[in-house]
């Protein structure tokens, strides 16, 4: 068996990285794509290799040389590059692929050796690498039958959203045996080019052979192994995730900060969503208005107040809307002054956003669960001006009943200090339809109550960035207000909103089944040995782990299994001490996680 690896191309998308080398040059994770995928190739019996070379390809044949790990390595070069594709490239490696078997590859990808092990291993003897089509992939897809027989090569202007279930994406790995490639698929190459020339793609003769009903060819579907196809800088950052160190895979993720949806086997327990909304009618209903959406400008903030006003019955002037409840925290924290409290550990983003003029306090509970009460708070209030309350709280669980709570605000009106509340998760908490201080009445008769609220988290659409600001301090709702832009919520949000007032039975149901999902997640975890698990009223819990174990070695431990989860370790107020936070998700998902952790 040997190995046929194109490399001629230019890669011009991957911008600064391809201005000195050839894209199987460029350096990733410590290597050349191309030293990876040869460290790879060589651990099996191949007799040889042969490169097509083009763009600075004497710098291929410097780093490579005659032989790679005791395999020689020869080298065929394409000198029209600029104006041909990976068809004229196969096709100049025709006397290489008459003589054996031969496994081709493209240069710019990245993958798990036991993706070619597994088509060695495989008796069949012309295969094509497929993987089930994701949102993220682009180049050729297939269809195939469950024979694993490919009945169709979709090409880009056939692409179908509505199919994509049917679709698999050809990974650019293909096993030939001799006889195929030099009875079948070279003189249809030759003709192909010939006829209708070399800026193609040799995938194009494939399809040609299909359509004679050449069955000749199969397909070997990947299960979990990875891959990835590098043709531009977004491609190069996450081939990178996916293929470092499980230390350095952990660093990258919280350094994203979202965007998991490229990782298709990732299972995300670190951010909080509700995944029982929305229904799925309220998605359809979504879809049916896309493409209005998305080729219309939204209305201005006027509008977006009054659809706010629409759900949450509140007045006008008492509200502001935000792209997520970040923006709105900037904005408040922009014209708060004097003296801050805040609890730890916390949302980073409150300690992140209060300004240089103000004065920080911080109240670090003295016990393992991190909890605290309203007179702990009036105590607090001696040393602030202004507090900064979660509840329930992020990312401890702690919760303060409403009545005890306007204790507290009562308490603080009368001191004449302030308490900005952020409830993003108080709709799971229980009792949710009486938790809320999102009320007209309560906010009228406290001016000192400021209340953020963040919809993204509890009604499952981080991606559309949604939130609000709401009090009866008008002054510093209207400063909100004018420190956002005019268009700040994009059309898609804006719908969302106009149309959430039917849903909220809907609504309501799911965020029940969070707290009952909570109850039975939290006695699972019990179970576990080396955690603790501390109380909640949100969509998540945090564990403190039992020693000998350590909140590091969990998280990665479990993202080998794909699994993220939150280290609280290095978070501000655990100062080192053990703990990881646990997003509640849906049965399924949660006894997982289970699953996973009682494998540790």
């Amino acid at each position: 068996m040997q190995v046929v690896i194109l490399a001629a191309g230019m890669g011009k998308r991957l911008k600064q990285k391809t201005q000195e080398h050839t894209k199987s040059m460029v350096p990733i994770l410590g290597k050349t794509f191309l030293e990876h995928s040869l460290d790879k190739l060589t651990k099996f019996d191949i007799s040889r290799i042969i490169i097509v070379i083009g763009y600075c390809g004497e710098e291929i044949k410097r780093v490579i040389g005659d032989s790679y790990n005791n395999v020689p390595v020869f080298y065929i070069e394409n000198k029209i590059y600029k104006s041909t594709n990976n068809i004229y490239s196969l096709s100049l490696a025709k006397n290489y692929l008459c003589a054996e078997d031969t496994l081709l590859l493209e240069s710019d990808l990245i993958y798990d050796v036991e993706i070619i092990q597994k088509l060695l291993q495989n008796p069949y003897p012309n295969l094509a690498v497929v993987d089930k089509y994701q949102s993220y992939m682009d180049g050729t897809v297939v269809k195939i039958n469950q024979n694993d027989e490919i009945m169709e090569f979709v090409p880009k202007e056939h692409f179908d959203y509505k199919e994509v279930e049917n679709y698999y994406k050809t990974v650019n790995i293909y096993k030939f045996s001799q006889s195929f490639l030099k009875n079948q698929y070279l003189p249809f190459l030759e003709v192909y080019c010939k006829t209708i020339g070399y800026n193609s793609y040799y995938e194009q003769v494939l399809k040609v052979l299909l359509s004679l009903e050449k069955k000749d060819l199969k397909v070997l579907r990947l299960e979990h192994e990875k891959w990835y196809e590098v043709d531009d800088l977004q491609d190069f950052d996450i081939a990178e995730c996916l293929f470092c160190s499980n230390e350095d895979r952990m660093l990258r993720y919280e350094k994203r900060y979202g965007g998991y949806w490229r990782f298709a086997d990732l299972k995300d327990f670190c951010y909080l969503v509700n995944p029982y909304f929305p229904s799925q009618q309220m998605i359809e209903e979504i879809k049916n208005k896309f493409e209005n959406l998305l080729m219309n400008y939204p209305s201005g903030q006027k509008i977006q107040q009054n659809l706010m006003v629409n759900i949450f019955n509140l007045d006008e002037d008492m509200i502001a809307v935000g792209n997520g409840a970040a923006e709105l925290i900037s904005c408040l924290l922009s014209e708060i002054n004097g003296r801050i409290g805040i609890i730890l550990p916390t949302f980073q983003e409150y300690p992140m956003r209060v300004t240089k003029t103000s004065e920080v306090h911080y109240f670090l509970p003295k016990n393992s669960d991190f909890s605290y009460s309203v007179d702990d708070l009036k105590i607090f209030a001696q040393e602030i001006d202004t507090l900064i309350l979660i509840n329930p709280d992020n990312p401890s669980g702690n919760f303060i009943e409403k009545n005890d709570f306007l204790e507290l605000v009562k308490f603080y009106k009368e001191h004449g200090k302030k308490i900005i509340l952020d409830e993003s998760f108080v709709d799971f908490s229980e009792n949710l339809d009486d938790n809320s201080f999102l009320q007209k009445d309560i906010l009228k008769e406290f001016p000192n109550l400021i209340v953020i609220k963040s919809i993204s988290k509890s009604y499952g659409v981080p991606g559309l960035r949604l939130g609000l600001v709401a009090s009866s301090d008008m002054l510093l709702v209207r400063k909100c207000r004018e420190n956002l832009p005019i268009w700040n919520i994009n059309s898609f949000a804006e719908f969302f909103l106009q149309i959430l007032n039917k849903y909220k039975d809907a609504y309501r149901q799911a965020c029940r089944k969070i707290a009952d999902n909570r109850k039975i997640f939290f006695n699972q975890l019990a179970k576990i040995p080396f955690l603790r698990p501390i109380p909640s009223q949100a969509n998540y819990i945090l564990c403190e782990v039992l020693s000998p174990y350590r909140a590091d070695k969990i998280c990665m431990e479990l993202l080998k299994s794909n699994i993220f989860v939150k280290n609280c370790q290095n978070k501000m107020g655990f100062d080192g001490s053990q703990y990881i936070r646990l997003a509640v998700k849906s049965q399924e998902e949660n006894d997982f996680l289970i699953c996973a952790l009682e494998m540790l």
